[in-house]
């Protein structure tokens, strides 16, 4: 009897724009040298001006709207409801697991990098009860009670990271719907929208320090291109009961 043999499809990365690896390297270089001259006690200045100017110029009508906005940042509440109901939408409609684990990637990748960075950098927030010149210090040793999460800005690195799921995921199902495509601005609007607005509205609310906000840019940017980068459909899964492992969700046109 022959002995039949699987041929696996090679994996390869999905393309990304700018292509290449350059451009991670020059956003994790920018990155570090960011971190390392807030560090060294650069660019304090900038966020303590930026914090006595938002703080001068924010009636109360402005600081609700931005709260709201603000909400287009929101993990929990929003980018992982968002996100994982668009991946069961197209799993069903595909009766395929992959588009689930673009939640699952999204949901990794931001626990391990965002979460500990935080951590590692130990940095008060403007809204802080330390006077100013402590506060804004990073790598500082605050109290126990002390908010201490504040750089990089999570809110802005998880809505680049999340959103770009969403684009990915809303494109996917729309081919699901047999609907036109749509168009590729439209894919650009959910990238850039809502990290834009987020990115104004925590520095503005005085939740981030505007440092934290370019950190948190920088760093979302960088880990949403290594998750755009991700193969779903070439990821090697095991056979499973109904074929949910199956291929042809996803294309490169985004």
């Amino acid at each position: 009897m022959r002995e039949t043999t699987t041929v696996r499809r090679p994996l390869r990365l999905r393309p990304v724009r700018p292509a290449g690896w350059w451009f991670d390297g020059v956003l994790l270089a920018a990155l570090v040298a960011l971190t390392a001259a807030l560090a060294a006690g650069q660019l304090l200045d900038v966020d303590l001006t930026v914090r006595e100017w938002v703080n001068a110029h924010r009636p109360e009508p402005a600081r609700q709207v931005a709260v709201v906005l603000n909400f287009l940042g929101q993990g929990g509440w929003v980018l992982m409801p968002l996100t994982f109901g668009l991946g069961v939408a197209v799993a069903v409609r595909t009766r395929s697991i992959r588009p689930l684990l673009v939640g699952v990637g999204a949901f990794v990748l931001t626990s391990f990098t965002v979460g500990p960075a935080k951590l590692w950098t130990d940095r008060a927030a403007p809204s802080s009860k330390l006077p100013p010149e402590e506060s804004v210090q990073i790598f500082a040793t605050l109290p126990p009670d002390e908010w201490d999460l504040s750089y990089p800005s999570g809110h802005v690195a998880n809505t680049i990271i999340w959103y770009g799921a969403v684009a990915l995921l809303v494109a996917a199902l729309l081919r699901t719907l047999d609907r036109p495509a749509a168009p590729r601005s439209l894919y650009v609007a959910i990238r850039v929208a809502p990290p834009a607005i987020v990115f104004c509205t925590t520095t503005y609310l005085g939740w981030h320090w505007i440092t934290d906000s370019v950190a948190g840019l920088l760093l979302g940017l960088l880990l949403g291109r290594l998750l755009g980068r991700v193969p779903w459909d070439d990821l090697p899964l095991p056979d499973l009961p109904g074929g949910v492992h199956r291929r042809g969700v996803f294309t490169d046109d985004l």
